[in-house]
């Protein structure tokens, strides 16, 4: 009995990190409902195929080197080594603390396939994503949550508004820049707006995120073995729906005053905004967590039509959510935490974004003079789905419809 007392603060910190990447790995399939629902069906199979590629590959490579390089005890690049040598614990199972962490990493690449969606290359897009899981994520995650760098000593990241979110966004915004936006989006100076194919897959996709954040962030204390930390994860767990919430009601009457219309697209990333907006400090009380969904909201509602309005085509609005509402979340923290000073929160969104900015658009660079980023404009037109996986996701609509009937 006395081994079991001994023993339980170990066993319900691995638990809470077990049972949190779980509910965080459920985000995986809302990135895929969420992002074939926003884009057009001709390009649904390749949608879902990246998606079940992205977390494949971060799962791999962070366990082989990523994992390594973030909470390893050599320089920034290399870690300690791989396949999580040289790393223990006596507070909880490192299996443990590397599944939670790796479906983190998944997370910050799933950012990016919305972002690039119905005209980007399958196998380029893999390969950056190999990178980014495997090495740039893993070194800005050294810095900060690995505790490596002086100059980022005093910066706050809960769960990872900037660390994870704006990684993802900084990385996407270098892809699609040198990307360009689907063919027919921008012409004769006008916008075209190009509706997405599922709106009821879109909203299931966003439920199934809103739930995995509870995870996300509950899990992001990472320990549960008194009362004051259980008291702690309830407080981040209703002060992050209360965030979504606020993010859903707020997108709702804004595009209501501003297009006489609901809609539902604002709504649903006004939601996903206020998540990623609350993931920073998710540890206040839910009235400070419904100024920042409020905040959250009106960024969205303002941002998407403003990439359109710069010709930055971005299909699912993942540079409004992530990036955006990542930077938001992150200087939240300074405001609303009397311990955290805003210059600190800066300095990390600097930093982070110069540096993954820049990594990912040499890499994003290399890619498209060595193999070519983009499909050829037949393809596009005709969707992705035949050219990359050889099969359509609806093939009772699409052109198979001509075999079969």
């Amino acid at each position: 009995m006395e081994g079991l007392v001994l023993e339980l603060p170990f066993i319900l910190d691995s638990f809470l990190m077990v049972f949190a990447g779980i509910l965080v790995m459920i985000m995986a399939c809302g990135f895929a409902m969420l992002e074939s629902g926003l884009t057009r069906s001709k390009n649904t199979a390749t949608i879902m195929t990246k998606n079940v590629l992205i977390f494949s590959i971060a799962s791999v490579a962070y366990y082989m080197v990523g994992y390594n390089i973030m909470y390893g005890d050599g320089n920034a690049f290399m870690g300690s080594g791989a396949f999580l040598s040289g790393i223990e614990y006596d507070s909880h199972s490192v299996y443990a603390d590397f599944f939670f962490q790796m479906v983190f990493v998944a997370t910050a690449a799933s950012v990016i396939s919305g972002t690039v969606a119905e005209r980007i290359k399958l196998w380029p897009f893999l390969i950056f994503v190999l990178l980014l899981t495997g090495i740039i994520y893993p070194i800005q995650g050294h810095w900060t949550w690995g505790e490596s760098l002086e100059f980022l000593s005093g910066f706050s990241d809960y769960a990872g508004s900037t660390i994870v979110h704006s990684v993802g966004g900084w990385a996407a915004l270098a892809g699609v820049l040198l990307l360009g936006a689907r063919k027919g989006k921008y012409e004769g100076g006008k916008i075209r707006a190009i509706p997405g194919s599922n709106i009821p897959l879109a909203t299931l996709g966003t439920f199934l995120l809103w739930f995995g954040w509870f995870g996300f962030n509950g899990g992001s204390a990472l320990a549960m073995h008194s009362a004051d930390l259980a008291d702690e994860i309830g407080m981040v767990v209703a002060s992050t729906n209360t965030a979504a919430a606020t993010g859903a009601i707020v997108a709702a009457i804004l595009t209501r005053i501003i297009y006489q219309k609901v809609d539902t697209t604002m709504v649903l990333n006004g939601a996903l905004g206020g998540l990623v907006g609350i993931t920073a400090g998710p540890d206040v009380v839910p009235w400070i967590a419904m100024i920042i969904g409020f905040v959250s909201a009106v960024l969205i509602v303002i941002a998407v039509p403003a990439f359109d309005k710069i010709r930055i085509d971005d299909p699912v609005g993942a540079l409004s959510v992530h990036l955006v509402c990542g930077i938001w979340g992150t200087l939240a923290v300074g405001i609303f935490n009397a311990d955290v000073a805003i210059i600190d929160q800066l300095k990390g969104i600097i930093l982070i974004g110069a540096f993954v900015f820049a990594a990912s658009f040499a890499i994003w660079m290399i890619l498209k003079v060595t193999m070519g980023i983009r499909v050829d404009e037949e393809t596009e037109v005709e969707g992705l789905d035949m050219k990359e996986c050889g099969l359509e996701a609806y093939p009772e609509f699409g052109k198979g419809a001509q075999k079969m009937f």
